[in-house]
């Protein structure tokens, strides 16, 4: 069979992606109990606004902490040797299709609030399903994010979306004992990837990056606060 049209496309640029992009990934543990508490007074109080997953949520603690990493939020030109750090957040949304996988872009995210970053994601989701994306909602973005939603997985190796240089992948979300003090609780536990280009970024700057991420997860106050 061959291999025409949109699989056709995809499987050029990742084998380009995977060519010229020397991936490194940096996975870590994220404690997301008090996360998807907050998650859930939210939508019970949501009225006619969409529901929140966890990707809107992610987005805002992408926003707060990427000021601090400029080197994540940003394209890479090969054939130049040129690096361009990106002054806003353009984030890429990898969603499945019927006709194989699309990357819309939720442009200046650092300026939505989570209501309307969830309302952009329902919006571009459609869009793409029934394949109805203008050119203009598929280029430009300066950082990804991959979920594969309720299929979770324990960790994934996401495939950089070239000229990127950083991808992340929430990972599933599963309840497991943990320690506390003495006490041993139930808990939300979730891994986080993050795959970057080593000509760009460091993994020291990719792993610090996470714990960034990570404490705005943990705390989800953060994500509200001025």
């Amino acid at each position: 069979m061959r291999v025409i049209g949109m699989r056709r496309r995809i499987a050029e640029n990742m084998a380009a992606a995977k060519r010229h992009i020397p991936h490194f990934t940096y996975v870590d543990e994220i404690d997301v109990t008090a996360l998807e508490a907050m998650r859930a007074d939210l939508n019970a109080h949501r009225g006619e606004r969409p529901k929140l997953t966890l990707l809107p949520l992610l987005i805002v603690a992408m926003c707060r902490t990427l000021p601090d990493f400029p080197m994540l939020n940003a394209r890479y030109d090969d054939e130049a040797g040129v690096v361009t750090r990106a002054g806003r957040v353009h984030v890429g949304m990898a969603t499945q299709t019927d006709a194989g996988l699309t990357v819309p872009v939720i442009r200046d995210a650092q300026d939505r609030n989570v209501w309307q970053l969830a309302t952009e994601i329902a919006r571009l989701a459609g869009a793409a399903r029934a394949s109805k994306l203008t050119p203009q909602e598929l280029g430009g973005g300066t950082i990804t994010v991959t979920s594969l939603g309720p299929l979770g997985g324990i960790a994934t190796t996401p495939v950089i979306n070239r000229p990127e240089v950083a991808i992340i992948g929430p990972n599933k979300i599963v309840e497991r004992p943990v320690f506390r003090g003495d006490d041993i609780v139930r808990a939300k536990l979730m891994n986080l990837s993050i795959s970057c280009d080593h000509r760009v970024v460091d993994g020291w700057d990719a792993a610090s990056y996470v714990q960034a991420l990570k404490t705005y997860l943990e705390t989800p106050v953060l994500l509200f606060a001025d």
